[in-house]
């Protein structure tokens, strides 16, 4: 028996479930829990956390294709033409561009040794952009899409580097870009989760799963990895000799405990695993089928370059990216590793390079034309790029490389109203720093915010007292130059 006091502690609990608690569940379970507390059932099912929100006003965009480039994609060879580089290859490059500055694994004595692209540069399109004949598909796309030159961030290794692209600070803890759209807008996919990760290239990117977290976001919003081979998602099959009817009992009976619990605690990470539990069982069915292309016309293939449309590869994964967002799912973000090209067995700028654009090309520019056809680009957000650049300035090891850079560095943007067919920014007469339009990494946060109907400045959340965004504390500003 319980006391008077425990009575109204529970009853205080239950209030908090009901009124601060999102939790989908259906009515059913919910009116078994009522009763069994002696109070009525709601007339309706609790809301889903993953249902859509309200926009903070209209937006231009619904969804985000993110092609992450994970090593910093050399902008001197695919995009920067420099001719003035090309002249005084080797020679000292001024002292007033580089001092006070840091460099990630670079020799004083290398520091000032300008190195010229042997890439070939055509301007494509009415917008004239220069591309270099690394990206032939890249350059018949040019006026479908936003080349933004003068990106700039603040880490120069690799796995600070990729959290602040992806979180908005060097730090662990904090949300991706993927779980604060997701909490801000929620998904239109009731069964595939809302942000989704698809990933490529030898290893993964360093960082690991924190580059995908929820940070201070319950873990409903964080990123859930997606695998071309085996099951779409580990340990999503029902074992054997387990059947669907025995299934869905043992997923009530830990549904109704979870409810209980987290009557009594108000813990939202509960109420993040009963959604999970949920949301494994609808995936059962539908993320086979979204990894099944069988479908897919031998056209749209050779669109994307797939040979082999069994076979994990990046240009797959682009079409995965196409078929997940006709789905709903909120933000896809690809990562496609071994871009880093300092000079060496395996990061051979001369060699490797055109190996990995060779693997990214097409699939890029397949999956721009391929979401236009079908009448999708203009609420899609596709972005591509890295965590950082490469400097103007070589790099000797066992064979020629350059090194990571952090003040310009290239970008691209595509449809959800950024304005196609435009070059933005201007960088010195060495692609070393912005001369006219910087553009930072909490700028272009801002922006994509922006354009999926979000004021940066009131997405945020309090944890610790603190009040969290992904533009962090220091101003940033959407960039009007970019938008329709």
């Amino acid at each position: 028996m319980m006391n008077p006091s425990q009575h109204a502690l529970r009853d205080i609990t239950r209030r908090h479930f009901f009124s601060r608690c999102s939790v989908g569940i259906g009515s059913i379970a919910l009116a078994s829990l009522m009763a069994e507390r002696g109070a009525a059932a709601p007339a309706k099912p609790m809301r889903n956390p993953l249902e859509p929100k309200p926009t903070h006003f209209p937006a231009k965009a619904k969804n985000v294709i993110f092609l992450f480039m994970a090593g910093g994609p050399s902008q001197l060879d695919m995009f920067e033409h420099k001719p003035q580089l090309t002249a005084l290859n080797g020679k000292p490059i001024p002292e007033s561009y580089t001092a006070g500055k840091r460099f990630a694994f670079m020799d004083s004595s290398h520091r000032s040794d300008l190195l010229a692209t042997k890439r070939s540069f055509q301007q494509y399109g009415q917008s004239g952009a220069w591309v270099s004949d690394l990206l032939p598909y890249t350059a018949g796309i040019v006026d479908e899409i936003s080349i933004v030159t003068t990106c700039k961030t603040e880490l120069f290794n690799h796995a600070p580097a990729k959290l602040f692209m992806n979180t908005g600070s060097g730090l662990f803890g904090r949300p991706s870009m993927g779980s604060w759209i997701t909490y801000g807008l929620g998904s239109e996919c009731d069964d595939l989760p809302g942000f989704v990760v698809l990933q490529s290239g030898p290893r993964g990117p360093r960082g690991g799963a924190v580059l995908w977290g929820s940070g201070v976001l319950p873990t409903t919003y964080q990123g859930v990895p997606l695998r071309n081979q085996g099951d779409p998602i580990v340990n999503l099959s029902t074992p054997p000799k387990v059947n669907p009817t025995q299934q869905r009992q043992l997923i009530d009976a830990v549904r109704e405990l979870n409810l209980k619990r987290l009557v009594e605690t108000g813990d939202e990470e509960i109420a993040t695993r009963i959604n999970a539990y949920e949301m494994a069982y609808r995936m059962q069915t539908s993320a086979p089928e979204l990894m099944d292309t069988s479908g897919e016309t031998a056209d749209t293939l050779n669109l994307y370059g797939i040979k082999d449309p069994q076979e994990s590869s990046f240009a797959r994964n682009c079409l995965l990216a196409r078929r997940l967002v006709e789905r709903g799912v909120r933000f896809v973000q690809l990562y496609d590793t071994n871009w880093d090209h300092h000079g060496g067995p395996t990061e051979n700028l001369e060699q490797h390079l055109p190996e990995k654009c060779r693997d990214i090309d097409q699939a890029c520019a397949g999956l721009v034309l391929d979401l236009k056809q079908r009448g999708l680009l203009e609420e899609t957000i596709v972005i591509w790029g890295g965590e950082f650049g490469r400097t103007p300035m070589g790099e000797v090891r066992e064979s020629t490389g350059r090194n990571h850079h952090i003040d310009a560095f290239t970008m691209w943007f595509a449809g959800g109203g950024f304005k196609p067919g435009q070059v933005y920014g201007q960088t010195d007469e060495f692609g070393f720093g912005p001369i006219e339009n910087p553009v930072h990494v909490h700028d272009i946060h801002a922006t994509v915010l922006h354009q999926l109907g979000i004021d940066h400045n009131r997405l945020s959340v309090r944890s610790q007292g603190l009040d969290f965004r992904l533009t962090g504390v220091e101003p940033a500003h959407v960039v009007k130059g970019l938008l329709t």
